[in-house]
């Protein structure tokens, strides 16, 4: 499949990233033409548009983290809101696309909404991100202050978390120890299934 971009139509390969110079003005006509798409991915930073087409790959380990994160949640009896697709967009400044997002402190806050003002309501409390293609910076999440985002990438699961101005790499707040449990549930999901995976993590948490 050939990389097409024009005013009518725009395909990617999997796998394909795809850098443009553009500005705002240029993103939100993008965004028209993409209409409910959810491939090509896009997002932007300021002067550029970035469009990702992921592979079956990364949609697995997506499926996969927010199992986790849901039989997690579920396990500590949390209540919570979850959302994928969605893009956070703050007018002129950025806009990106977590491939996963959770409210977990501040799901009251969302709740029954079908749009969220990025400018004043609060941000997701976790924000899940697969890179398979080098498409991600953690950077892009700093003008929404998300307190916690995962980053998995080479198969390691970075957890990130905001730290005054800057984030750092930290274990979750949420769940101790979970860089070995999901190691464990990607060694099984890529042997198995993602179902023998979660089906291990649930026997995991009873024991």
């Amino acid at each position: 499949m050939d990389t097409v971009i024009t005013p009518e139509k725009i395909e990617l390969p999997p796998g394909a990233v795809l850098k443009l110079l553009g500005n705002w003005q240029d993103y939100q006509r993008l965004l028209l033409q993409l209409g409910d798409r959810t491939v090509p991915r896009v997002k932007y930073r300021p002067g550029e548009i970035l469009l990702m087409a992921p592979l079956l790959e990364h949609w697995k380990k997506t499926s996969l983290l927010a199992l986790i994160v849901i039989t997690l949640l579920d396990h500590l009896n949390r209540l919570y809101d979850s959302f994928t697709p969605i893009t956070m967009s703050m007018s002129e400044a950025s806009s990106v696309e977590p491939d996963y997002c959770f409210y977990i402190e501040n799901w009251p806050q969302v709740q029954g909404k079908n749009r969220i003002d990025w400018q004043n309501d609060p941000p997701p409390d976790l924000a899940i991100e697969v890179d398979v293609t080098s498409y991600t910076d953690i950077n892009d999440y700093l003008p929404y202050r998300v307190p916690e985002v995962w980053l998995l990438k080479n198969n390691q699961l970075l957890i990130y978390r905001l730290q005054g101005e800057n984030y750092v790499v930290t274990e979750s707040s949420y769940f101790p120890n979970v860089s070995k449990i999901v190691q464990q549930c990607l060694q099984i999901a890529n042997e198995q299934t993602i179902s023998e995976a979660i089906r291990w993590l649930r026997n995991f948490l009873a024991s």
